[in-house]
């Protein structure tokens, strides 16, 4: 799975499709969390997260990692910031220090997994987190029911079938990452879900949660 090809046309082709929906549905709860000190932001994109995120907390220190070399070359020019470390790597192979992140970030990026492989991200995520870390997660649903179903799955069908061509997405439909989360000692805190119901962004939170080498 690479993001290199279509890295130059994401922003406009994001904006084509969903205006600004995206981004104000990342950035939710930047504000409302508590101050944490080291980040693990995974498959930021070109950015422009990032840059909310590291204006609102001062002190934090980032770990950015995305195995797109064209993305992160899109969030450097934006994001000149020395609190940064850009890590152009598959997140299953870079060697981070476990326990080390009190806020993990994985906007539109479970989505992009089927459920063996998302099992594997989302273990190896919380072994880096911290016992009491937040994680804010911004993906797509479907609504319940009636007609905005109907359209979000026809669109997220679409959206799969264009990624699987241009960036090699596997995934084809979206797995309920909850159970996994929740498996990792996370309880979901808070949510907000878009307008058309199809863009939720949640707060997960870890309470002091024990390593599975103490149970």
């Amino acid at each position: 799975m690479n993001f290199d090809r279509v890295a130059p046309h994401y922003r406009w082709l994001e904006k084509l499709v969903f205006g600004e929906q995206l981004q104000r549905a990342r950035i939710t709860f930047v504000r409302q969390i508590a101050s944490p000190q080291r980040a693990l932001v995974v498959g930021e994109g070109n950015g422009r997260f990032l840059t909310e995120l590291l204006n609102d907390h001062r002190v934090l220190r980032v770990d950015c990692v995305e195995a797109s070399v064209r993305m992160i070359e899109l969030a450097r020019a934006r994001v000149e910031d020395k609190r940064v470390q850009f890590i152009c790597d598959d997140i299953l192979e870079t060697p981070l220090p476990e326990n080390s992140h009190d806020l993990v970030v994985t906007h539109f990026v479970l989505d992009c997994f089927a459920e063996a492989p998302l099992r594997q991200v989302i273990e190896k995520l919380s072994l880096l987190a911290t016992r009491n870390a937040t994680w804010l997660i911004t993906d797509f649903c479907e609504p319940l029911r009636g007609w905005r179903r109907l359209r979000a799955r026809a669109l997220i069908a679409t959206m799969y079938a264009f990624f699987r061509a241009v960036a090699g997405v596997k995934a084809r439909r979206l797995v309920d990452y909850g159970p996994l989360l929740r498996a990792e000692g996370f309880i979901l805190t808070n949510e907000v879900l878009s307008p058309n119901e199809m863009i939720r962004s949640q707060v997960w939170q870890r309470r002091e949660a024990p390593r599975r080498d103490e149970l």
